[in-house]
Parts: structure tokens; C-alpha cells; sequence
């Protein structure tokens, strides 16, 4: 399901509707889900490593990001493709239909709902992965909407959950954890295809974006790196060196065993090309857990100087926190300069950085708002929520009252009223 929220002329209109995937129609139409057990459920999940695709239509939820590119907007999850979706004028929610991009592989049925978009270009570069060789499959799609030739990795030789990758001006960046999924594993009696090998040493691979062969592929292993999202990625000393600012589970077991985000922080990732060379260091102060980074979206695939992270406590998030990247350059430990938690009982999904003038190239990066969903238990009350993202305590400045209960979700995008009014 996708909530929304159009704000036009001072007026918030709000609107939440099921995205009419292939799965949504068959089991309205039938009754009831196609998936009824929790044995199923949990390899559903995991086939999150999302693979569960039985039909030839699809059988994802889109539920876990909202994309916007080759002048469309996308619902999206990693166990299938792009569902097209409109946002009308009066602020309704319309299901276009699932987007296959012009191919006509039979094997395209999945991509990432992690696409990442060169703001140069247009081009949209995006990855499926599956428990079959090839385990990593890299392909781009262009400005155009047209999708070009797979690039299969046959340098990765098992299969591991690729929920999220990064690119820069001229690499592609993916992570190789610790967290793999074996479906042999179910027919031995677990509960689950998806696991840890610790015997594993995490990697990053690298390849150039508009590589013509999979052997482009780079692997450095970076040990104790076990990526789930990637918040941006750029390039420095002339493309020779590769920084990574992005979550890193310590304790990747404990996210199989709780499924939770408990023990997951910040970290910037720097990586020599030459010398395959590593240097980590943390973001996230002592104790303090993050996930769900974001920032100011004209900074995407460069070097930037604000995260906004959310606050973890268990599978909840309960707050905010603005860190500074350039107090690593400094020596410094802790990165957070401002910090907002809600009020107990309260959680928010993914916070994102709207620019109070992104036409004005002089602003500084972080003049604008952060925008987000809270949900306060006690009162059963829901709220989108505007904060000052310069201010020292993120400063609510605006709050719109729903008329009912948002959960606790995954990814979101804002998108401008001129944007809309070109799809």
C-alpha cells in the first residue's frame, strides 16, 4: 500500500491505496492469500532475497521503494518489476500496470528496488540476484525507459541478499556479505534458505557502469562490512579512490535471528582502486544505531557533507539525527549535529531532505526541510511531519493530521508538483 501525501496551493490532500499488483488482483479475486502459512511466509520473505516469482506476471508486492525515472514513477520491490503509478490531480493513487521496459528477456522478472540514477545522464542502473548462476546480474536502463543488455557476474560465486548497491561517476558499487541464501538449506530441515556464513570474508565489488563484460568486475574484500543500504557513493583523487557512506549490520547474524535493525550503524568506507586498499570508519557515536540515510537528493553519486539517519531502538525507529561527514575529516568521533526523537511510543519510516529551492544552485546542502511519517501508539494518532533541517533540533515547523493510522514502512520519494504534472 502507498500513502500520500500532495501538498498544492496550502492545501494537504491525503490519499492510501493498494498497488493493483498481479498478486493483489489474484488474491481479491480468490479470497485469500496465495501464501497461508508461516513456513511459507518466511521463505516468501526471503526468496526476499525476494525470489519468490512463481508466474510469469510477477507475483511482488511492490511495497519497499517509490522510484522516479525514464519519466515515470515506480512501486517497487526486489521480487519483481516496476509497477507504473500516477498521482492524479486531486491527489489519488492510480496503478498503471507492472513495466517490463521494452525487453523481452524471459529472465528480466525481477530488478532491485534500488535503482540508482545518474543526474547527468538519466540512465537508470539497476541488478536482480537469485539463488542460480549467475547469482549477481547488472544491467542499466536509459533515459528513454529502454532497457539494455544483462551484464551477468560469473565472478560471484554464491548467492547473497543485494538489497541495495551505489554508483559514481564512472563505477557501479555492490556489496558481497556474509548473509547468503542457500535453498538447499530447506531441504535439509531449516526453517529458512537465507543465512550466515561466517567462515565468509564481506566484499565490495566494483565495475565500471557502462561495462561491456562481467569480467570488469573487481572484488576487494573488506572484512567486517556487511552492507545493507547504501546512502551515496562518489568518487575522489581522480576516480582512483571510492568512498561509501553506508549501513553496516556488525552483528548480521542477530538480523536473521530477530529480524531486526538492532545493530546496525553508519560507516564511511574508503577503497584505494589501485591498491585495493581499505579504511572504515564510523559515523554512528558509541551505542548510537542507525539506518535508513538519506540526503539532499542533488548530492546523489558526489561528495557530501549531511546524512539524515533514523534513530533505532529494536525494530523502531524512534527519532532522527543529522551527521556531518566532514568531522571524520577532522578526527572527530561523534558526527551528529542535530538530533530530534519523537515522543515515547511514537515511530517514523524513512526521513527525506526536500530543498526549499532546488533551482538555486548556491544553496547551501542542507537549506531545506526533512519530511516524514510518525505514528504515536498511545494516542493511535498519525502525522506527516516538516522539520527544519538546518535548525539544531530539527525543528517541527509543520504537521498534518491523518485520518488514519500510517505503519511503519520501508523507503519513500518526494516529488515536486512539476514533476508530477510531466508523468
Amino acid at each position: 500500500m502507498l500513502h500520500v501525501v500532495k501538498i498544492s496551493k496550502g492545501k494537504a490532500t491525503f490519499c492510501c491505496r493498494y498497488v493493483k499488483t498481479h498478486k493483489y488482483e489474484v488474491e481479491s479475486e480468490i479470497g485469500y492469500s496465495v501464501v497461508p502459512t508461516r513456513a511459507l511466509l518466511i521463505a516468501a520473505r526471503v526468496f526476499i532475497a525476494r525470489q519468490f516469482n512463481p508466474v510469469r506476471h510477477g507475483f511482488g508486492v511492490a511495497n519497499t521503494n517509490v522510484a522516479l525515472f525514464a519519466g515515470r514513477l515506480f512501486a517497487m520491490c526486489e521480487s519483481d518489476l516496476p509497477y507504473e503509478i500516477k498521482v492524479t490531480e486531486d491527489g489519488d493513487v492510480i496503478t498503471h500496470g507492472r513495466h517490463d521496459f521494452n525487453s523481452t528477456e524471459a529472465s528480466f522478472a525481477r530488478m532491485t528496488a534500488h535503482p540508482k540514477i545518474d543526474l547527468e545522464t538519466g540512465d537508470a542502473f539497476a541488478y536482480r540476484y537469485g539463488p542460480t548462476r549467475p547469482f549477481l546480474t547488472f544491467h542499466r536502463i536509459d533515459r528513454m525507459g529502454r532497457k539494455q543488455n544483462d551484464l551477468p557476474i560469473f565472478s560471484k560465486t554464491d548467492c547473497t541478499v543485494v538489497h541495495d548497491f551505489g554508483i559514481t561517476d564512472n563505477y557501479a558499487v555492490f556489496p558481497d556479505s556474509q548473509l547468503v541464501i542457500n535453498p538447499t538449506w530447506v531441504l535439509r530441515g531449516r526453517d529458512s534458505p537465507v543465512g550466515v556464513d561466517s567462515s565468509k570474508i564481506p566484499r565490495v565489488g566494483i565495475i565500471p557502469k557502462y561495462a561491456m563484460d562481467g569480467g570488469e568486475m573487481r572484488w576487494i574484500d573488506v572484512p567486517g562490512f556487511n552492507m545493507f543500504h547504501l546512502i551515496n557513493a562518489w568518487e575522489e583523487d581522480g576516480g582512483n579512490t571510492i568512498v561509501m557512506v553506508a549501513t553496516n549490520s556488525w552483528k548480521v547474524a542477530r538480523v536473521i535471528e530477530k529480524i531486526e535493525c538492532s545493530d546496525l550503524t553508519l560507516e564511511m568506507v574508503t577503497i584505494d582502486v589501485r591498491t585495493k586498499s581499505v579504511k572504515r570508519r564510523p559515523l554512528s557515536a558509541a551505542g548510537r544505531l542507525h539506518e535508513f540515510g538519506t540526503i539532499n537528493p542533488a548530492y546523489a553519486n558526489k561528495k557530501n557533507r549531511y546524512v539524515y539517519a533514523a534513530v533505532i531502538d529494536g525494530r523502531a525507529l524512534v527519532g532522527v539525527e543529522k551527521l556531518d561527514l566532514s568531522l571524520t575529516e577532522e578526527g572527530g568521533g561523534d558526527c551528529t549535529v542535530a538530533r530530534r526523537l519523537y515522543r515515547p511510543g511514537s515511530y517514523s519510516g524513512e526521513s527525506l531532505f526536500v530543498a526549499k529551492d532546488p533551482n538555486n544552485s548556491t544553496a547551501e546542502e542542507d537549506d531545506g526541510y526533512l519530511i516524514t511519517y510518525v505514528h504515536d501508539k498511545n494516542t493511535q494518532e498519525s502525522k506527516f511531519l516538516v522539520m527544519d533541517a538546518k535548525s539544531p533540533n530539527l525543528d517541527i515547523i509543520a504537521a498534518v493530521k491523518l485520518p488514519q493510522r500510517i505503519p511503519n514502512g520501508f523507503h519513500g520519494l518526494f516529488v515536486s508538483e512539476s514533476d508530477l504534472n510531466k508523468l
